[in-house]
């Protein structure tokens, strides 16, 4: 017969103190990222689930200039192969110190016309440039807030930067969820209702997705 070991039962111990504070450390943490934007999300998810009784009204704003006949010399002689290409530069930043769009996308190009699209979220924008006298008239129409953050939730025309935070504020998210998960695993000991409701969690939007959706 061996002895007991009495450290056993501390080093256990001191583990599951060890996992508890990493677990505590990375829940808060990841929270602490991501809680802004679950906000922002939850919000814009009720929004979106509403969308049809929350209607903004669009405003329409449009604006005519004329193209410098520098400039304009320069677009008619960057006419491409193709019917798709960026605007020069130069072009580029008289458009967008002219009118309120960006103008980094591709434009559309034909015989006697440019028309770049500038869409956006919460509202959409388009510039059109005559490639014969260098008229140029933009559009812009803003469909308010609600619809702005509508277009940030679903990453509707609103940039790389946008959707790099979506995916960094994703994972943030899942490392909230699994040291959450964790967590209620260290503590269900003591905790009776905690797999009951997780299961529950669980079992609503199943039932709703079997039952109800078609």
């Amino acid at each position: 017969m061996h002895a007991p070991n009495p450290s056993r039962p501390a080093i256990k111990k001191s583990r599951k103190t060890f996992w508890l504070k990493q677990l505590h450390m990375w829940h808060w943490m990841s929270s602490a990222v991501c809680l802004i934007g679950l906000l922002l999300f939850a919000i814009t998810g009720f929004t979106l689930n509403h969308a049809a009784d929350i209607e903004g009204s669009p405003v329409v704003t449009e604006k005519s200039a004329d193209l410098p006949a520098p400039l304009l010399a320069q677009l008619t002689a960057a006419v491409p192969a193709d019917a798709k290409a960026p605007l020069p530069a130069p072009v580029a930043a008289w458009v967008e110190q002219t009118f309120p769009v960006k103008a980094s996308n591709e434009a559309e190009w034909s015989a006697d016309e440019v028309y770049l699209p500038a869409p956006r979220p919460g509202g959409d924008a388009w510039v059109a440039i005559d490639l014969t006298t260098g008229a140029a008239t933009s559009e812009v129409t803003s469909r308010g807030w609600i619809s702005y953050l509508n277009d940030l939730h679903k990453g509707r025309n609103s940039g790389g930067e946008w959707s790099l935070f979506i995916d960094v504020f994703s994972f943030a998210c899942l490392v909230f969820a699994i040291t959450g998960l964790f967590l209620l695993q260290l503590h269900s000991a003591k905790r009776k209702s905690t797999w009951p409701l997780v299961g529950l969690g669980l079992a609503i939007p199943a039932v709703i997705a079997v039952v109800f959706i078609h």
